[in-house]
């Protein structure tokens, strides 16, 4: 008798720089043919996939604001760039037989659907992968925000953070600090309290607010997107005190 997955449905946290492999930049067209494997084999296990891309590897809004370029105008820009993103992803998923819905939250309806919070969930409970991009429509606010925000939405069980370079939650980076401690398990007031830099602050306080888990792991190591929807032990937890990382 095989082991059910952990989870039914799942918000997959993808960085733009987990698409641009070790380039760093742009679009990996490899790495993005074995991420979307990957969620195909999840697919297969019946659970229902929802993921929010970012954008870093195309444009930093952070660093264009540094140079005089105003915050909204900057957070737009990025927003476009989960865009192409997102439709990168989409066609992988497709080529390999996925059925797939992309949703932005500026409407953009030559290349996606608005995002609609009842169909989102229609999509899922048809078994098809529903992307959503374009953050949250809104300056100012992360894609971080945006997995929280989508994964209280759409009631997700776990938000999954797959992460390039790093393979969890670490009290210093361990690029920089080889005796930097790898962390279990954490609550979100010390995520929080400690300014881990997980996600940002009102992302984590977001999830706090409606007690869904988060799961930090690394990307770099295949076949770890499966690992974590098993509920194997990889990675970073992020919870309620003596929670378990599942709702009912």
């Amino acid at each position: 008798m095989s082991i059910p997955p952990k989870y039914k449905r799942i918000i997959l946290k993808l960085s733009g720089e987990s698409l641009a492999g070790e380039q760093g930049f742009g679009l990996d067209l490899d790495v993005i043919a074995r991420i979307s494997k990957e969620i195909k084999q999840v697919s297969d296990l019946g659970v229902e996939v929802c993921i929010v891309v970012g954008g870093g590897n195309i444009w930093r809004g952070a660093a264009a604001q540094a140079r005089g370029m105003e915050r909204a105008t900057a957070d737009y820009m990025g927003m476009l760039a989960t865009v192409i993103n997102a439709l990168a992803l989409q066609d992988a998923m497709e080529q390999i037989g996925l059925v797939t819905r992309l949703q932005t939250a500026i409407e953009m309806r030559p290349v996606a659907e608005p995002y609609i919070r009842r169909r989102a969930i229609r999509h899922l409970e048809k078994g098809r992968v529903v992307i959503f991009a374009a953050g949250t429509g809104s300056p100012f606010f992360s894609t971080d925000t945006t997995a929280a925000l989508r994964a209280a939405e759409v009631d997700a069980q776990v938000i999954l953070m797959a992460k390039r370079g790093v393979d969890g939650i670490y009290d210093a980076d361990p690029r920089r600090t080889p005796t930097a401690r790898k962390y279990d398990s954490l609550e979100y007031i010390q995520v929080l309290q400690q300014g881990l830099g997980v996600m940002d602050a009102t992302a984590t306080s977001l999830c706090m607010d409606n007690e869904i888990p988060i799961l930090v792991f690394g990307m770099d190591t295949p076949g770890n997107i499966v690992k974590a929807v098993m509920g194997e032990k990889i990675g970073t937890t992020v919870g309620m005190p003596n929670a378990k990382n599942q709702r009912a």
